[in-house]
């Protein structure tokens, strides 16, 4: 079933309800998805990301909607001295975060011969480094607090060898290793660390890479017709953040329509 599936008919988690969540590279594509999944569930979202004005007009949008408006914030997260300190200016003035979902990436594509040294750097920075950062800053808080979930977007790409992307797959093989390591070390402070892995989902980003052809191959290869949307994705980060997903931690879970 495409979505919108209706929203009487979507999931609700009265554990969220006021929970306090950051989402990093939330003001479009999957991110975005994640920041209204929680802003639908009565969370206190903050979000931050580099673009301002389509994040700028989610958050306005959200707040329009009836419900309690996400905060945004412009962070460039491969500055990790700035990022902490939005962290901990935001938790100094709002309280702990219960929630982290560490989603932002990007998945430029690159050819091996062409890769620098710098260009390797901040591909990582860009989509690895900064989500062991957020943890360190979130998790003394969760820990007084009594616990959290921090929730890692994954990527499909580097389990599937997708050409082109050999930078940006290394960075997704170390989220997992990193979810893992995580969930252990946090564990008996009863914080939650999980990993999403989502196949192709269908966005304005993605869409820059694929032609109708290129989107039926796709389809053709999942077990499952249809295409991922972002609402998908943020229905189970939004399961493992929930009270309802207590027990569950250090481990990965892929949607994908079963892409074989």
């Amino acid at each position: 079933m495409d979505y919108p599936i209706p929203a009487e008919r979507r999931a609700v988690y009265p554990s969220l309800r006021g929970r306090r969540v950051l989402v990093t590279g939330g003001g479009s594509g999957i991110g975005a998805g994640i920041v209204e999944g929680f802003v639908r569930q009565g969370a206190d979202v903050t979000f931050f990301d580099i673009e301002e004005d389509a994040s700028r007009a989610l958050a306005a949008q959200l707040a329009n909607g009836g419900n309690n408006g996400p905060l945004f914030r412009r962070i460039d997260l491969t500055d990790i001295a700035a990022l902490q300190a939005e962290i901990d200016a935001q938790i100094a003035e709002r309280g702990p975060f219960d929630v982290l979902v560490n989603n932002a990436a990007n998945d430029d594509r690159h050819k091996l011969a062409e890769v620098t040294e710098a260009y390797w750097n901040d591909r990582i920075n860009v989509n690895l480094r900064h989500m062991f950062f957020c943890a360190q800053s979130v998790v003394p808080a969760m820990r007084a607090k009594g616990g959290g979930a921090i929730v890692n977007l994954g990527s499909i790409s580097w389990h599937l060898g997708v050409e082109d992307l050999v930078v940006y797959q290394t960075a997704k093989a170390g989220v997992e290793g990193l979810t893992r390591a995580l969930a252990r070390e946090v564990g008996r402070d009863n914080i939650r660390v999980s990993c999403v892995v989502p196949g192709n989902v269908r966005t304005p980003r993605q869409l820059k890479w694929y032609t109708p052809e290129g989107e039926a191959e796709i389809v053709a290869a999942q077990a499952l017709p249809g295409r991922l949307a972002p609402e998908d994705i943020a229905a189970m980060t939004m399961f493992l953040a929930s009270d309802d997903a207590r027990l569950i931690t250090g481990h990965s879970y892929f949607v994908d329509a079963g892409w074989l």
